[in-house]
């Protein structure tokens, strides 16, 4: 509250910075006149409430952290993603992260009840309650999450926890392409009764990648399955029974479905040690495209029922676009969200290939925005997709955005430059 009330008087810029895991450049500074301010060091665990599962816990607390605090308080909080042994609440609440429990829990919208924010004149505005019913006005938690710490900075945050599952089960599936894996998604749904909390889709491209560089890792198939071209489906139910009827509601969906022709294969995770194996090579990924050479990555998200057509459309258009290259679309296949990731042709030079990435972004983007789709589903916007947000989103939605930011910030002074392309 200092720093800011000083910089409102200086008209110093501030920019905020949790974990500095964002993808899009929103937690890095533009220039040698702004002024990062760690949130680091504030980490406390504040308080926990088991009965009413809510966790308040100041903005650098580590998200890895936050999940065993719950974890040891028999409760769970369910947002989950690779860099979770690094990135920060406040980080996370700014850029309203997803993960791979969105589809079960929501991404970190959903996950928050309440907030400590420091403003940009130094003012702190304090409404930590874990109140779940509150309608005494609007509701101003939502000026600050998602909108990466351009209103303020979130400097503590009240959190939904959820019952701690008793029992988790976990397949790797084999289907013949993303059209088969969204007629298994709600298979699974009604069959659990809406117990499934990981659906991450994964082409056979990724896992002859993983074979190729990651060998450690135990594959579920073997090359030549992998080879032939089929899709795989990373699938996860979780519930309060004991272990047992949950892993045979899995294992009759399974069977029916390959009855019906709508999977090929699948394997049940035996134990924990398979299950996490399982899960290395869905968050080995990122990583693993790194090996092939150069990446344009496009983060987006389209109607659940469009995203078979999406995969196929997109596909076809960068690989006319730039023949040779790879499509990567991989991800929260059970959400809406796939992360499509465009590697280079194995004969280009990276730094060649990499000159497309503006074409190539409008190419797909243009798609993705036919179908009712977004450009950035749960990485943000920052300094990176400026360009693209001006682009597409509508007058009167930039309009209303520039209008909150100038009666929140009048100065300025809080991460500018990121998110829209003219400031205060």
């Amino acid at each position: 509250a200092a720093i800011m009330a000083l910089a409102h008087q200086t008209g110093t810029s501030i920019v905020p910075q949790g974990g500095n895991t964002g993808l899009v450049g929103g937690q890095i500074p533009m220039g040698k006149d702004q002024v990062v301010v760690s949130l680091s060091r504030m980490n406390a665990i504040r308080h926990l409430d088991p009965v009413g599962n809510v966790l308040i816990v100041e903005a650098g607390a580590v998200l890895s952290t936050v999940q065993q605090v719950a974890d040891d308080a028999d409760r769970l909080f369910p947002l989950s993603l690779a860099s979770e042994g690094t990135a920060t609440i406040g980080g996370l609440i700014a850029s309203n992260a997803g993960g791979t429990g969105v589809l079960r829990y929501g991404n970190m919208r959903q996950l928050v009840l309440g907030l400590e924010v420091v403003l940009a004149d130094g003012r702190i505005w304090n409404r930590l309650s874990g109140l779940r019913k509150d309608n005494t006005g609007l509701d101003m938690k939502q000026l600050f999450i998602g909108t990466e710490g351009r209103h303020g900075i979130i400097t503590a945050a009240s959190l939904s926890l959820h019952p701690k599952p008793r029992d988790t089960q976990t397949a790797f599936v084999m289907l013949a392409d993303p059209k088969s894996a969204l007629a298994l998604l709600p298979l699974a749904q009604n069959a659990s009764g809406g117990r499934v909390t990981g659906f991450e889709l994964i082409p056979p491209v990724a896992m002859a990648s993983t074979a190729r560089h990651r060998p450690v890792l135990r594959l579920p198939y073997s090359s030549g399955q992998i080879a032939a071209g089929q899709w795989f489906v990373l699938l996860e139910l979780t519930g309060g029974d004991p272990p047992g009827p949950l892993g045979q509601t899995l294992g009759d969906l399974l069977a029916d479905a390959m009855t019906s022709g709508v999977i090929s294969d699948a394997i049940i995770a035996a134990d924990l040690s398979q299950r996490q194996q399982f899960w290395a090579i869905r968050e080995g990924l990122s990583e693993i495209q790194k090996f092939e050479g150069g990446s344009i990555k496009h983060d987006v998200s389209v109607p659940i029922d469009r995203m078979a057509d999406f995969i196929a459309q997109a596909s076809q258009a960068v690989e006319q676009f730039c023949p040779g290259c790879r499509p990567v679309p991989f991800g929260h296949l059970g959400d809406g969200n796939v992360h499509f990731n465009v590697s280079q042709p194995v004969d280009m030079n990276t730094e060649k290939y990499l000159t497309l990435l503006p074409e190539m972004n409008r190419l797909v983007h243009d798609i993705v925005i036919s179908m009712g789709g977004s450009i950035s589903a749960e990485h943000g916007i920052g300094q990176a997709k400026i360009d693209d947000l001006s682009h597409y989103l509508d007058e009167v939605s930039l309009d209303l955005m520039a209008r909150i930011k100038t009666a929140m910030d009048p100065q300025g002074i809080l991460n500018p430059g990121k998110v829209l392309a003219v400031d205060p």
